[in-house]
């Protein structure tokens, strides 16, 4: 026999009123990422000046969005990082090893998309630049 799934009281159930609740929520999480995160203001900065920049270093469309999208993925990884040391500081302020490792993942993968947009915008002007 299955067990019933427990409905969490904080889930919604559809609708339009679900999407423009969705869009709030998601309005505050970008409003406190930029309050409390350097690093994704930092890395806003970088996306503020790059974005624009993709459209004068890209020769096609398909490199323009590769461009823009390498950044856009360093933003959600950034995002999802500090969602991660939110809640595991949420959880304890002391030292534990498992919320040390789940920090230092988020962490790498922030690292790991920080490398592959060096190497894609490196890609892109070198074949734009060097004939």
């Amino acid at each position: 026999m299955t067990p019933t799934p427990q409905h969490s009281p904080y889930k919604s159930t559809g609708g339009v009123r679900r999407i423009f609740n969705a869009l709030r929520y998601s309005m505050q999480g970008l409003r406190a990422a930029i309050r409390y995160e350097a690093a994704f203001r930092q890395e806003l900065v970088l996306a503020i000046l790059l974005i624009p920049a993709a459209f004068f270093l890209g020769r096609s469309v398909i490199e323009v969005f590769i461009l823009i999208m390498s950044v856009v993925l360093v933003l959600v990884a950034e995002l999802l990082n500090s969602a991660i040391e939110a809640l595991a500081d949420a959880l304890s302020v002391e030292m534990h090893p498992l919320l040390g490792r789940a920090k230092d993942l988020g962490s790498a993968a922030v690292l790991l998309l920080l490398i592959f947009t060096v190497a894609v915008w490196a890609g892109v002007a070198i074949g734009r630049f060097a004939h």
